[in-house]
């Protein structure tokens, strides 16, 4: 009965009544405060209401007196520094609109009454059977029916590249962020195919709950605020109290030299009592104007104003203004590690190869594979489609001068076998031009791929001993073997790999290559007193690999100083909150464990930036 439905699909029927129960495939946009709304929030600002207070007595004042000027002067630096304030944050608010724009549009491939049909990924609903294929975006959360080599870019989720996806319960990764047969809204198929069930949709999938707590605001006082707040009550006071105490000096003397004076006999001797008292009333309320810096709250603006434009000129969007002053008293920041420390571009750190097989290498890398790479203008980060690995190989290729095109339409595919996580190898059998003989090219996990060649002992120990070299440092290792096969031989790739008799060529690293400043930015923050944190979903030991590379993880460090996302949600707050200065790597980490993270460090007393590229960084 479940297979039959997995080729069938839902019926007509039955989407309306998935509709009506679990709603529609759209993440609900957050909410926006009204336009008077926005403005209101900058009277927030102590100063600023402390200006207003100024402004009521100045006016009162301007009334006895018929002087305006000094009261007109107040109310216009309050409408002019909350005037400046709301364009600004208005402004960026437009232009965060425009980049979170989603395609809800974008087609998917369903089974629906035991049909294919495309539809927008907006009408999508729970049970729906979607097909996946290389290049697509995951339209929601489901789980994995068929995966055939699949591979998924979770970087958006949580910062792995590459992640290998199977229906296999033998092949799970136990350490994995997300199951092995489940597929995220938002991730992106790089390699193979499958087929998904749908489980969440809208705002229950997982991306929808990182929105919606990203959307949730913070009530926390930024560094300025907490200052201008300890500012306005220390200025409160003490205008106050010299006021009062002017006040009561003045007032007091007066009263002493008129009492000695004169007696008060009717009601002309109390009208001069009363002008005496509010003579110095107004000089009391005189005082508490002149105390106010009504400039202060027009600098702040200003200068934050100012450094919103610097940024957007450096292609840096600062949304809320007090943001930028926020980030001069940070005490903590928490990295993503995947395109923020590293380059987000898989690169061959390192080729162990049969130098005298050139020819051979190049062909087998250029022929052997699915991937290609995009065309980039000079200084443009070079960029590929498909497996990242595929694509690493042909950019080491290609900084070598050898057109992988041309080697690839040369060489005339006989038969291919795509790679996959049960086999861990791919072979292409062509007929090769550079050795007018068909040829066998195999790449896999160098121990399967050693394991069908012809090699000696001491060279296989060799071999093992660099391997464990690259692998302790979290790299990718990949081993590349060819074979001649007779024109009347089979054409199997999977039974001619099984006969073994191979050549081996040698074996890639392959790694994600921190950026250049990283290290240097790090010792920076360490300098400056600032704790850097790596929180990141790949796995402990590339985490720290990185970390050590960065400058961050020290011989001395111990496993309090590193912990999984898996075990800091099993630790209560108070276990946490022991432990959260102390950690320097949180590996195969959620959005919601670096949320957590972060609201632990703040109740620590600690100033917390996030950085990364990622929706998994959002809240």
């Amino acid at each position: 009965m479940k297979e039959n439905y997995y080729h069938v699909g839902l019926n007509d029927e039955q989407v309306r009544q998935s509709r009506a129960e679990h709603g529609d495939n759209l993440l609900t946009p957050p909410k926006r405060p009204s336009m008077w709304k926005l403005y209101l929030e900058k009277f927030q600002d102590p100063v600023i209401r402390i200006l207003l207070v100024a402004a009521v007595f100045s006016l009162i004042i301007s009334i006895t007196k018929n002087e305006y000027a000094e009261t007109i002067g107040i109310f216009f630096a309050i409408f002019l520094a909350t005037g400046i304030g709301f364009y600004f944050e208005y402004d960026a608010n437009k232009k965060f609109d425009l980049l979170n724009q989603v395609g809800e549009e974008t087609p998917v491939t369903v089974i629906r009454n035991g049909k294919v049909h495309e539809i927008p990924r907006k009408d999508i609903v729970v049970g729906d059977i979607v097909i996946l294929n290389t290049g697509e975006e995951v339209p929601a959360d489901g789980q994995l029916i068929e995966a055939v080599s699949l591979q998924v870019n979770e970087s958006s989720l949580t910062g792995e590249l590459m992640v290998n996806k199977t229906t296999n319960e033998a092949d799970f990764d136990e350490e994995a962020t997300y199951p092995s047969n489940s597929v995220m809204r938002g991730t992106t198929i790089t390699d193979g195919h499958g087929t998904m069930v749908v489980e969440r949709v809208g705002d229950a999938t997982e991306i929808g709950k990182v929105a919606r707590q990203a959307t949730e605001q913070s009530q926390e006082q930024t560094p300025l605020n907490i200052q201008l707040t300890k500012l306005a009550n220390l200025i409160g006071k003490a205008g106050f109290t010299i006021a009062a105490l002017t006040f009561i000096i003045f007032t007091s003397k007066d009263l002493y030299a008129y009492l000695q004076a004169n007696q008060v006999t009717d009601w002309h001797q109390w009208l001069d009592i009363a002008d005496i008292v509010l003579k110095y009333f107004m000089m009391a309320v005189t005082l508490i104007v002149v105390a106010v810096p009504e400039g202060l709250p027009m600098s702040v603006t200003l200068s934050l104003a100012l450094n919103m434009r610097r940024m957007l000129k450096t292609n840096n969007l600062v949304r809320k203004m007090h943001a930028c002053e926020t980030m001069g008293a940070i005490t903590v920041i928490c990295t993503d590690k995947t395109g923020t420390l590293t380059q987000n571009l898989m690169q061959v750190y390192d080729a162990q190869l049969d130098e005298s097989q050139p020819d051979l290498i190049a062909e087998g890398i250029a022929a052997n594979s699915t991937a290609f790479l995009e065309e980039k203008g000079a200084g443009e980060k070079p960029a590929g489609v498909g497996n990242p690995t595929e694509i690493a190989l042909l950019l080491w290729l290609n900084q070598r001068g050898q057109d992988y095109m041309k080697l690839r339409d040369a060489a005339k595919v006989v038969n291919q076998l795509t790679f996959s996580t049960e086999r861990k190898y791919m072979a292409t059998l062509v007929d090769s031009p550079l050795q007018q003989q068909r040829i066998l090219y195999v790449k896999g996990a160098p121990e399967i791929v050693m394991g069908r060649c012809n090699l000696a002992p001491e060279a296989i120990a060799r071999y093992n001993e660099q391997l464990l070299a690259y692998q302790n440092k979290a790299m990718r290792t990949l081993g590349l073997a060819y074979k001649v096969i007779d024109k009347d031989a089979s054409t199997d790739c999977a039974e001619l790999v099984a006969e073994g008799g191979l050549t081996f060529l040698g074996i890639f690293a392959i790694s994600d290559p921190i950026r250049p400043d990283v290290p240097d930015a790090v010792k920076k923050c360490q300098s400056a007193g600032i704790s850097v944190k790596i929180v990141t979903g790949d796995t402990p030991g590339t985490a720290t690999e990185i970390a050590r590379q960065i400058g961050l993880w020290q011989p001395g460090d111990t496993e309090r100083n590193r912990i999984t996302g898996t075990e800091f949600a099993a630790l209560s707050d108070e276990e946490a909150l022991d432990r959260v200065m102390d950690l320097k790597v949180m590996s195969r980490a959620r959005p919601m464990d670096k949320q957590r993270l972060v609201q632990l460090l703040q109740q620590k007393g600690a100033v917390v930036a996030v950085t990364g590229d990622g929706t998994n960084d959002a809240p």
